[in-house]
């Protein structure tokens, strides 16, 4: 399950593993790159190969990769300035570097992605405790209401996912990730999956008022999953 996991997510767990000697050169490439045919790092002196700009943020002091994954109102996992915020708004995504006051954006041109660099502040990221118990809840009080809505009446296929939150999928990731962020990183991408179901076909079966209710009802599990992911993705929450 590591060619369906966001770049971000890729680059934050292998980056991270490399810096700290869980893996080798070759093997952060394979898990960072999956399936796309190349990843390039861009500065201000133009790309370069995945290995030698990674390499150069850690002379320079990087220790890990953190994930942010913004949306318009929630710069989650961002602490600014506005240049970084906005170009990782527009992607999506993004990986802030412990230690070395760099963000980086990808942007993908056909199978090539190319990592944009920018000056990062600081950020607050919540931690995995924190994340976990906010998407244990919000996965309740959204399957609940979701019930009260019928939704597997109109859209069988998030019932079937809410089922198999008993079951999280398997996630592919290096030595050193932490096995609780694996499994809040794997139920984090099912409550997402739940979100992007539950939303499709707004007003095909049901009313405007019931699309409302149910965009209400999941509002506040998007926000949890993806905290949770942040969480899971970020080293500089990560139990000691």
């Amino acid at each position: 399950m590591t060619s369906s996991l966001l770049p971000s997510v890729r680059l934050s767990w292998w980056g991270t593993a490399w810096l700290r000697g869980h893996v080798v050169s070759d093997q952060m490439v394979d898990g960072v790159v999956a399936d796309d045919a190349v990843h390039l790092v861009g500065g201000a002196d133009g790309a370069e190969p995945l290995v030698l700009g990674l390499g150069r943020l850690r002379s320079v002091g990087a220790t890990g990769f953190g994930l942010a994954l913004p949306v318009a109102g929630d710069p989650l996992g961002l602490g600014g300035p506005s240049a970084f915020n906005s170009a990782a708004l527009a992607a999506g995504e993004a990986v802030v570097t412990t230690g070395a006051d760099v963000g980086l954006v990808p942007g993908r041109t056909g199978a090539s992605v190319t990592w944009t660099e920018h000056p990062a502040l600081r950020r607050q990221v919540p931690d995995v405790g924190e994340a976990d118990r906010a998407l244990r809840s919000a996965l309740l009080e959204t399957a609940e209401e979701l019930a009260r809505l019928e939704v597997a009446r109109w859209r069988p296929e998030v019932a079937d996912e809410l089922m198999d939150l008993r079951h999280p999928r398997p996630v592919q990731a290096p030595r050193g990730v932490p096995s609780r962020c694996l499994d809040l990183a794997g139920r984090g991408m099912q409550a997402m999956t739940i979100v992007e179901l539950a939303l499709v076909d707004d007003g095909g079966a049901i009313s405007a008022a019931e699309a409302t209710e149910r965009q209400s009802a999941l509002a506040s599990l998007e926000r949890a999953s993806r905290r949770a992911l942040v969480a899971a993705c970020s080293p500089d929450v990560w139990p000691d």
